[in-house]
């Protein structure tokens, strides 16, 4: 029989065992892989040759062995530069100093030997270094082009439009991350961050973002427009794939801060200049800062993001309200009722024809300034002679 300290104690040891015990690498979709093949001057596969694939940015290394074809593959690739090697016995060392790995990508990347002694390099200039291993169709879009490309309001998927068969949708003022590719309507999209499901499927978002997390640009290492012919492991994207991954710690320390800034006294009056002389308010600010390093050197990684937004407007819009007389249902010319078909000859409505509703409707309005026009007016009747039709009261 366990005692009550006892008790208490093992879901403790519980959790730090959870926590302790090493978890599954499980692929992700915003994972690449880096295969290729081995072999000596003559193509011939050199076999049990030891592969070592090491991240140039955070000393990350990951070692594997060359199969009896010469064929070597490392799976769930960050994205990031790497440097690759390759040894065995009675050959000089191959290395490829520099690999570019993407999103998603099968970078191959094949490996000649020379015969040599042990501690002989030899680095290989003319390595194959396509990605010849999968079949879809997209367009990389890489860090130096989210950040120093101009963004209107700091929506990296605005950078989408850069990719062959992608057009804004024309929602798109309204809603972030909206565009048509290959013709397709803009909610059939699919939108992927670190692997992880990113799409906004609750009707209460979706009229202001596709997407649930807005990623701020400077926390995006890089995305991938994946327009045709990509996995079915994807699924759901009649239209595109946009999988993109968050930057991460390395072993600088690194940071970004900024503040864009829009103002009321900086921005021009516009076409139609306002008959009060006053410039329509806008007021945006958006802030923020990144921040990444080592917490243990060549082995653990933070990475912190933060983005604020404030924004104050005031929009001028022009509008035509109905004059004293024309609230009486005193129209100046003869009106037709298209619904009822009653003629009113002498351009007066009667007051028994405008609905309680349409009245309070119009008592509402504020006094015009200006000579209000008929059409407005004459649409308003419309509105109220269409509730009496069909004998709505308000």
């Amino acid at each position: 029989m366990q005692t009550l300290p006892q008790r208490r104690l093992l879901p403790f040891l519980f959790l730090v065992v959870a926590l302790l015990a090493p978890a599954a690498a499980h692929a992700q979709f915003d994972a690449a892989t880096v295969l290729g093949n081995v072999s000596d001057e003559q193509g011939a596969a050199v076999p049990g040759s030891t592969v070592t694939l090491t991240n140039l940015a955070t000393g990350i290394v990951a070692t594997t062995i060359s199969e009896s074809t010469g064929a070597y593959q490392f799976l769930n690739v960050r994205v990031g530069t790497y440097r690759i090697e390759a040894e065995i016995q009675g050959f000089s060392k191959a290395v490829v100093p520099s690999v570019t790995v993407t999103v998603n990508a099968r970078q191959r990347v094949d490996l000649t030997m020379k015969v040599g002694g042990i501690g002989e390099t030899v680095e290989v200039t003319g390595a194959r270094m396509l990605e010849s291993e999968s079949s879809d169709r997209g367009q990389v879009i890489g860090r130096e082009q989210i950040v120093n490309l101009p963004l209107n309001g700091r929506a990296y998927a605005d950078l989408a439009l850069l990719s062959p068969g992608v057009r804004q949708s024309s929602i798109s003022s309204s809603r972030d991350a909206s565009f048509n590719v290959n013709g397709m309507r803009s909610s059939l999209n699919n939108f992927i961050l670190d692997g992880v499901d990113n799409n906004s499927y609750g009707t209460s978002n979706q009229g202001f973002s596709n997407q649930v997390v807005q990623v701020s640009p400077d926390a995006v290492e890089e995305f991938k427009v994946q327009t045709n012919n990509f996995s079915a492991e994807f699924g759901r994207a009649g239209g595109a794939v946009v999988n993109a991954t968050f930057r991460s710690g390395t072993n600088q320390f690194r940071g970004t801060a900024w503040e864009f800034n829009r103002n009321t006294a900086l921005n021009a009056t516009g076409f139609f200049k306002p008959s009060t002389g006053v410039k329509p308010t806008l007021t945006r600010n958006q802030f923020g800062g990144v921040f990444g390093g080592p917490l243990v050197k060549d082995k653990a990684f933070f990475f912190a993001s933060y983005e604020g937004f404030r924004q104050e407007q005031r929009t001028l819009t022009f509008s035509s309200i109905p004059t004293a007389d024309l609230r009486q249902g005193i129209m100046g010319k003869p009106i037709v009722n298209p619904l009822t078909g009653a003629v009113y000859a002498d351009g007066i409505i009667p007051a028994s024809a405008i609905t309680p509703f349409a009245r309070k409707v119009l008592d509402g309005l504020p006094l015009p300034t200006r000579r209000a026009a008929m059409m407005a007016v004459v649409m308003v009747m419309r509105v109220a002679e269409t509730v009496r039709h069909r004998g709505l009261q308000a």
